[in-house]
Protein backbone atom coordinates (compact mmCIF):
# COMPACT_ATOMS: atom_id res chain seq x y z
CA UNK A 1 0.00 0.00 0.00
CA UNK A 2 1.53 3.32 -1.09
CA UNK A 3 -0.11 5.58 1.52
CA UNK A 4 2.40 7.36 3.76
CA UNK A 5 3.35 6.84 7.38
CA UNK A 6 3.10 9.96 9.53
CA UNK A 7 5.65 10.73 12.25
CA UNK A 8 5.47 13.71 14.58
CA UNK A 9 7.41 15.21 17.47
CA UNK A 10 7.75 18.63 18.99
CA UNK A 11 11.06 19.07 17.17
CA UNK A 12 13.93 17.14 15.62
CA UNK A 13 14.09 14.34 18.21
CA UNK A 14 11.71 12.09 16.29
CA UNK A 15 14.19 12.06 13.43
CA UNK A 16 16.03 9.37 15.40
CA UNK A 17 12.89 7.23 15.04
CA UNK A 18 12.49 8.16 11.35
CA UNK A 19 16.04 6.94 10.74
CA UNK A 20 15.25 3.53 12.21
CA UNK A 21 12.01 3.27 10.22
CA UNK A 22 13.83 4.17 7.00
CA UNK A 23 16.49 1.56 7.65
CA UNK A 24 13.97 -1.21 8.29
CA UNK A 25 11.26 -0.15 5.81
CA UNK A 26 13.06 1.65 2.96
CA UNK A 27 10.10 1.42 0.59
CA UNK A 28 7.67 3.33 2.80
CA UNK A 29 6.68 6.95 2.19
CA UNK A 30 7.28 9.01 5.33
CA UNK A 31 5.88 12.36 6.39
CA UNK A 32 7.64 14.01 9.31
CA UNK A 33 6.21 16.96 11.22
CA UNK A 34 8.22 18.94 13.75
CA UNK A 35 5.80 20.96 15.86
CA UNK A 36 8.64 23.36 16.57
CA UNK A 37 6.43 26.31 17.43
CA UNK A 38 5.46 24.45 20.59
CA UNK A 39 8.72 22.77 21.50
CA UNK A 40 9.57 21.32 23.87
CA UNK A 41 6.50 19.29 24.81
CA UNK A 42 8.23 18.18 28.01
CA UNK A 43 7.38 21.34 29.93
CA UNK A 44 3.91 21.91 28.45
CA UNK A 45 0.56 21.07 30.15
CA UNK A 46 -0.94 17.74 29.13
CA UNK A 47 -4.00 19.49 27.71
CA UNK A 48 -1.85 21.43 25.23
CA UNK A 49 0.13 18.34 24.22
CA UNK A 50 -3.13 16.47 23.58
CA UNK A 51 -4.53 19.37 21.55
CA UNK A 52 -1.40 19.55 19.39
CA UNK A 53 -1.29 15.77 18.94
CA UNK A 54 -4.87 15.76 17.71
CA UNK A 55 -4.22 18.55 15.22
CA UNK A 56 -1.08 16.87 13.90
CA UNK A 57 -2.86 13.54 13.53
CA UNK A 58 -5.76 15.21 11.72
CA UNK A 59 -3.31 16.77 9.27
CA UNK A 60 -1.56 13.46 8.66
CA UNK A 61 -4.88 11.75 8.05
CA UNK A 62 -5.72 14.47 5.53
CA UNK A 63 -2.52 13.35 3.75
CA UNK A 64 -3.96 9.78 3.70
CA UNK A 65 -1.55 8.46 6.36
CA UNK A 66 -2.04 4.73 6.96
CA UNK A 67 -0.26 4.79 10.34
CA UNK A 68 0.99 7.44 12.77
CA UNK A 69 4.04 7.28 15.01
CA UNK A 70 3.95 9.55 18.05
CA UNK A 71 7.74 9.97 18.08
CA UNK A 72 7.88 11.66 21.46
CA UNK A 73 7.77 10.07 24.91
CA UNK A 74 5.97 13.07 26.42
CA UNK A 75 3.29 13.13 23.71
CA UNK A 76 2.87 9.36 23.94
CA UNK A 77 2.32 9.57 27.69
CA UNK A 78 -0.12 12.47 27.40
CA UNK A 79 -1.98 11.78 24.19
CA UNK A 80 -1.53 8.32 22.63
CA UNK A 81 -4.44 6.79 24.52
CA UNK A 82 -6.75 9.64 23.54
CA UNK A 83 -5.67 9.42 19.90
CA UNK A 84 -6.50 5.72 19.84
CA UNK A 85 -9.95 6.49 21.25
CA UNK A 86 -10.51 9.07 18.51
CA UNK A 87 -9.25 6.83 15.69
CA UNK A 88 -9.63 3.20 16.82
CA UNK A 89 -8.96 1.82 13.32
CA UNK A 90 -5.76 3.80 12.79
CA UNK A 91 -2.47 2.15 13.76
CA UNK A 92 -0.96 4.57 16.28
CA UNK A 93 2.51 3.63 17.45
CA UNK A 94 3.60 5.33 20.66
CA UNK A 95 6.92 5.37 22.46
CA UNK A 96 7.89 4.32 25.92
CA UNK A 97 11.34 4.39 27.51
CA UNK A 98 13.22 1.11 27.08
CA UNK A 99 12.87 0.16 30.75
CA UNK A 100 11.96 -3.47 30.04
CA UNK A 101 15.12 -4.44 28.10
CA UNK A 102 17.31 -2.37 30.42
CA UNK A 103 15.84 -4.08 33.48
CA UNK A 104 16.34 -7.50 31.89
CA UNK A 105 19.94 -6.67 31.07
CA UNK A 106 21.01 -5.18 34.42
CA UNK A 107 23.19 -7.44 36.55
CA UNK A 108 23.47 -4.88 39.35
CA UNK A 109 19.72 -4.33 39.64
CA UNK A 110 20.26 -0.63 39.03
CA UNK A 111 19.24 1.32 35.94
CA UNK A 112 19.30 5.00 35.03
CA UNK A 113 16.78 6.91 32.95
CA UNK A 114 17.42 10.21 31.19
CA UNK A 115 14.19 11.92 30.14
CA UNK A 116 12.15 15.10 30.28
CA UNK A 117 10.25 16.00 33.43
CA UNK A 118 6.99 15.45 31.56
CA UNK A 119 7.88 11.84 30.81
CA UNK A 120 9.24 11.06 34.28
CA UNK A 121 6.20 12.49 36.06
CA UNK A 122 3.64 10.72 33.86
CA UNK A 123 1.40 7.89 35.01
CA UNK A 124 2.50 5.92 31.96
CA UNK A 125 6.12 5.99 33.15
CA UNK A 126 5.12 5.06 36.70
CA UNK A 127 3.19 2.10 35.33
CA UNK A 128 6.20 1.09 33.21
CA UNK A 129 8.43 1.02 36.28
CA UNK A 130 5.86 -0.95 38.24
CA UNK A 131 5.58 -3.59 35.52
CA UNK A 132 9.22 -4.08 34.67
CA UNK A 133 11.47 -2.52 37.31
CA UNK A 134 9.65 -2.83 40.63
CA UNK A 135 12.49 -4.86 42.14
CA UNK A 136 15.24 -2.60 40.79
CA UNK A 137 16.79 0.66 41.87
CA UNK A 138 15.88 3.23 39.22
CA UNK A 139 17.67 6.57 39.07
CA UNK A 140 15.34 8.84 37.09
CA UNK A 141 17.10 12.00 35.94
CA UNK A 142 15.18 14.92 34.38
CA UNK A 143 17.38 16.60 31.77
CA UNK A 144 16.28 20.22 31.65
CA UNK A 145 17.73 22.01 28.64
CA UNK A 146 19.39 19.00 27.02
CA UNK A 147 16.80 18.51 24.27
CA UNK A 148 16.97 22.26 23.57
CA UNK A 149 20.71 21.98 22.89
CA UNK A 150 20.16 19.10 20.49
CA UNK A 151 17.30 20.95 18.84
CA UNK A 152 19.74 23.74 18.00
CA UNK A 153 22.33 21.30 16.69
CA UNK A 154 24.70 21.93 19.60
CA UNK A 155 25.75 18.32 20.06
CA UNK A 156 29.30 18.70 21.33
CA UNK A 157 29.55 22.18 22.82
CA UNK A 158 30.95 22.81 26.28
CA UNK A 159 27.46 23.68 27.53
CA UNK A 160 25.99 20.42 26.25
CA UNK A 161 28.88 18.48 27.76
CA UNK A 162 28.44 20.23 31.11
CA UNK A 163 24.70 19.46 31.15
CA UNK A 164 25.26 15.82 30.29
CA UNK A 165 28.04 15.40 32.85
CA UNK A 166 25.74 16.79 35.54
CA UNK A 167 22.84 14.55 34.57
CA UNK A 168 24.98 11.41 34.31
CA UNK A 169 26.71 11.93 37.67
CA UNK A 170 23.98 10.48 39.96
CA UNK A 171 23.48 7.54 37.59
CA UNK A 172 27.15 6.65 37.56
CA UNK A 173 27.55 7.23 41.29
CA UNK A 174 24.67 4.84 41.99
CA UNK A 175 26.47 2.07 40.12
CA UNK A 176 23.90 1.65 37.35
CA UNK A 177 24.93 -0.70 34.56
CA UNK A 178 22.11 0.21 32.14
CA UNK A 179 21.01 3.62 30.89
CA UNK A 180 17.67 4.31 29.21
CA UNK A 181 17.39 7.22 26.79
CA UNK A 182 13.84 8.35 27.49
CA UNK A 183 13.73 11.14 24.91
CA UNK A 184 14.02 10.76 21.14
CA UNK A 185 16.50 13.65 21.01
CA UNK A 186 19.13 11.85 23.06
CA UNK A 187 20.33 9.24 20.51
CA UNK A 188 21.88 12.13 18.60
CA UNK A 189 24.42 12.66 21.39
CA UNK A 190 25.40 9.00 21.70
CA UNK A 191 29.05 9.72 20.80
CA UNK A 192 29.28 12.21 23.68
CA UNK A 193 27.41 9.82 25.96
CA UNK A 194 29.83 7.02 25.19
CA UNK A 195 32.73 9.34 25.88
CA UNK A 196 31.40 10.34 29.30
CA UNK A 197 29.91 7.03 30.46
CA UNK A 198 31.70 4.24 32.24
CA UNK A 199 32.33 1.37 29.81
CA UNK A 200 30.29 -0.93 32.04
CA UNK A 201 27.04 0.97 31.31
CA UNK A 202 24.96 -0.20 28.34
CA UNK A 203 22.72 2.36 26.59
CA UNK A 204 19.15 1.55 25.50
CA UNK A 205 16.85 3.57 23.25
CA UNK A 206 13.50 2.79 21.67
CA UNK A 207 13.96 3.63 17.97
CA UNK A 208 14.78 0.15 16.65
CA UNK A 209 11.93 -1.45 18.64
CA UNK A 210 9.45 1.12 17.30
CA UNK A 211 10.48 0.35 13.72
CA UNK A 212 10.04 -3.38 14.31
CA UNK A 213 6.64 -2.83 15.91
CA UNK A 214 5.54 -0.70 12.96
CA UNK A 215 6.62 -3.37 10.49
CA UNK A 216 4.68 -6.01 12.41
CA UNK A 217 1.50 -3.91 12.52
CA UNK A 218 1.68 -3.01 8.83
CA UNK A 219 2.29 -6.63 7.86
CA UNK A 220 -0.62 -7.86 9.97
CA UNK A 221 -2.96 -5.35 8.34
CA UNK A 222 -1.67 -5.84 4.81
CA UNK A 223 -0.41 -2.26 4.65
CA UNK A 224 3.26 -2.73 3.73
CA UNK A 225 4.43 -0.73 0.72
CA UNK A 226 5.36 -2.23 -2.62
CA UNK A 227 9.03 -3.22 -2.47
CA UNK A 228 9.77 -1.58 -5.81
CA UNK A 229 9.19 1.94 -4.54
CA UNK A 230 11.57 4.35 -2.82
CA UNK A 231 10.79 7.81 -1.49
CA UNK A 232 12.55 10.73 0.19
CA UNK A 233 10.67 11.71 3.34
CA UNK A 234 8.59 14.87 3.28
CA UNK A 235 9.43 17.26 6.11
CA UNK A 236 7.21 19.93 7.67
CA UNK A 237 7.64 22.28 10.61
CA UNK A 238 5.38 24.70 12.45
CA UNK A 239 8.52 26.71 13.23
CA UNK A 240 11.22 28.13 10.97
CA UNK A 241 11.91 25.91 7.92
CA UNK A 242 15.42 27.30 7.34
CA UNK A 243 16.46 26.44 10.88
CA UNK A 244 15.01 22.95 10.60
CA UNK A 245 16.81 22.43 7.27
CA UNK A 246 20.14 23.28 8.90
CA UNK A 247 19.66 20.84 11.77
CA UNK A 248 18.30 18.17 9.40
CA UNK A 249 21.53 18.36 7.43
CA UNK A 250 23.62 18.27 10.58
CA UNK A 251 21.84 15.29 12.12
CA UNK A 252 20.99 13.16 9.06
CA UNK A 253 23.13 14.67 6.29
CA UNK A 254 19.96 15.35 4.31
CA UNK A 255 19.62 18.49 2.21
CA UNK A 256 16.00 19.07 1.24
CA UNK A 257 13.34 21.72 1.47
CA UNK A 258 11.29 21.77 4.67
CA UNK A 259 7.72 22.98 4.23
CA UNK A 260 6.11 25.45 6.65
CA UNK A 261 2.95 24.20 8.32
CA UNK A 262 0.29 26.17 10.16
CA UNK A 263 -2.42 24.34 12.07
CA UNK A 264 -3.84 27.29 13.99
Amino acid sequence: MQAPIGIFDSGVGGLSVLTEVQALLPNERLIYIADSHYLPYGDKPNALVIERSVKLTEYLLAQQAKAVIVACNTATAAAAGYLRECWPELPIIGLEPAVKPAASYSKQGKIGVLATQGTLSSQRFASLLERYAAALEVVSQPCIGLADQIERGLLTTSETRALLERYLQPIQQAGCDALVLGCTHYPFIKPLLEELLDESIKVFDTGPAIARQLRTVLFQRGLLADQSSTHLPAFYTTGWPAQFEQVLHLLLNIRTAVQPLSLE
